[in-house]
């Protein structure tokens, strides 16, 4: 392996060359990276019954997340190492620039198959919004000055996670569905110019090593075998058919060659190096449980708030509320404690505890349960996510050697990113599945119709009233399977979080 240059504390390098720390601004066009990332993956949330009225295809409603989410989870390692060889600077432009094109031709959609085929485009530029956020702030800052930036990310994260779908119901109700996409542009324009302008880096590489092909394809092979699998079954397909059981050979074959290849690779995509470190490899659990519990509250309470309890796109977004200001509210206090001095071992702990007894919480919710009550019992569930958020970010960049920091952030991004896939695809199997026999068993062929069909709240009241009842019941029967499988994984999450050792922040003055 080639001898680096560059092993240096972080922002060591970028202080040598501006002799200072970057502007706010510049800290800020970093963070839109993230805002517009995050807020892709929830914005769509309140538009899709609109979307699925307009273009069809109900069957295929989950894969406008999953095919989103899938094609961001397979490219993150590739944008987090091709910072780390080529440039992180360039790698991140290029990978906006890629996400405002596709956010473009999602908007021109013309049908379901074109906007999910879309979605994939615009989420091979997301991958490497994040990881590029977060390894240049790991390049430009140290530790302790990190931790600005951490609380700055808690507040602007949990924002653009659940306002997403406020910001998708208002663009929706009041414009089109397509300006959902359309509004990313503006946003994308400020953070290249930003970035392009004020981020000034050494652009020479680091090593001449290429980037581990082999790698990338046999984790795309896996990713994509595994979210197909979670997709189809018990839904297209039965557990136990033999196109079931293929998917799942081929996704447990390509992630143990994976394995494999990445232990002899000279530059790896992920560097297994990482996860000797036991607090690095509890915080990627800790991502991937955060990112499916936020996909599965971002993309099923809003159709649970349209259909059942009448809202429009812009109100069920703003009954997300307490969620929103429970991510931040406990992110805030992380955050402040954290730079102070403060443990952290005690917040995920915490987090894991209160995010399953937020999930268990939203069995409550029936076709009766009000709208103001719907919006209380979210707030445990954000409180609780938000106290795994932060901490797993913290504890990912004080346990990667600086040589590994985009590939670091870009492990912490993958995680959390093929959390919310396979989350939103598993739950959306559960959540399909019950609903469905919901409608067949009390509407027969009827019921099957409205399966397939093209639903949306507005046409719901145009039905029977008997086939009206019906349908609020199904979706809330769906909800309560999300919630039962969020409460699964977040139960495991509070388990392995006690496992977390507490090792001090590195930069801090002892």
């Amino acid at each position: 392996m080639e001898q680096r240059t560059d092993e240096k504390p972080p922002g060591a390098a970028a202080r040598e060359e501006t002799g200072a720390p970057p502007s706010r601004l510049v800290i800020l066009g970093l963070l839109l990276g993230i805002v517009l990332a995050t807020l892709d993956g929830t914005i769509v949330g309140t538009a899709l019954p609109t979307i699925v009225g307009d273009l069809g295809g109900l069957e295929h409603l989950s894969w406008v997340v999953t095919a989103y989410l899938l094609t961001t989870a397979v490219s993150t390692p590739i944008w987090g190492k091709a910072g780390d060889l080529y440039g992180r600077k360039g790698a991140y432009l290029a990978s906006i620039a890629l996400f405002l094109g596709g956010s473009v031709l999602c908007g021109l959609a013309q049908d379901m198959g074109q906007l999910i085929a879309f979605r994939a485009v615009q989420g091979l530029g997301a991958g490497g919004l994040f990881v590029g956020a977060l390894s240049l702030i790991g390049t430009l800052l140290t530790p302790a000055e990190a931790g600005r930036a951490q609380s700055l990310i808690g507040v602007l994260l949990p924002a653009a996670m659940i306002g997403g779908p406020l910001l998708g119901g208002f663009l929706t109700d009041q414009l089109d569905w397509r300006w959902v996409f359309y509004v990313n542009v503006p946003v994308g324009a400020v953070a290249l110019a930003i970035i392009a302008l004020g981020v000034h880096l050494d652009s020479t590489p680091r090593t001449k090593a290429r980037i581990d092909i082999a790698g990338v394809g046999l984790l795309t092979a896996g990713i994509l075998a595994l979210t197909l699998l979670s997709s189809w079954g018990g839904t297209t397909y039965a557990w136990i058919s033999p196109q079931i059981v293929t998917l799942a050979v081929i996704g447990a074959a390509a992630l143990a060659a994976f394995v494999r290849v990445e232990r002899r690779a000279p530059e790896p995509v992920i560097p297994p190096r990482l996860f000797r470190d036991r607090n690095f490899t509890l915080a990627q659990v800790l991502s991937f449980a955060t990112g499916a519990a936020m996909l599965a509250a971002a993309s099923y309470l809003p159709l649970y708030m349209q259909f059942v309890q009448g809202m429009s796109s812009t109100t069920s977004g703003l009954f997300l509320l307490p969620l929103m200001l429970g991510m931040i509210g406990a992110q805030l206090t992380i955050g402040r404690r954290v730079s102070n001095g403060g443990r952290y071992r005690m917040y995920p702990i915490a987090g894991g505890a209160l995010a399953t007894v937020g999930s268990l919480a939203l069995l409550t919710l029936d076709v009766s349960t009000s709208a103001w009550a719907t919006s209380a019992v979210t707030l445990v569930l954000g409180v609780g996510v938000g106290c795994l958020m932060q901490p797993s970010m913290l504890i990912t960049m004080n346990s990667a050697e600086p040589r590994d920091m985009g590939a670091a952030s870009a492990t912490t991004t993958l995680l959390r990113t093929i959390g919310g896939s396979l989350g939103v695809a598993v739950l959306g199997s559960v959540y399909a599945g019950r609903m469905a026999a919901v409608l067949s068993d009390r509407l027969g062929r009827d019921g099957e119709r409205l399966t397939g069909g093209s639903v949306t709240p507005e046409l719901l009241q145009d039905l029977p009233a008997t086939t009206r009842d019906t349908f609020r019941a199904a979706v809330t029967n769906g909800l309560h399977g999300v919630a039962l499988g969020t409460a699964a994984l977040c139960a495991v999450v509070f388990v392995a979080s006690w496992l977390i050792r507490e090792v001090p922040l590195r930069g801090r003055a002892e």
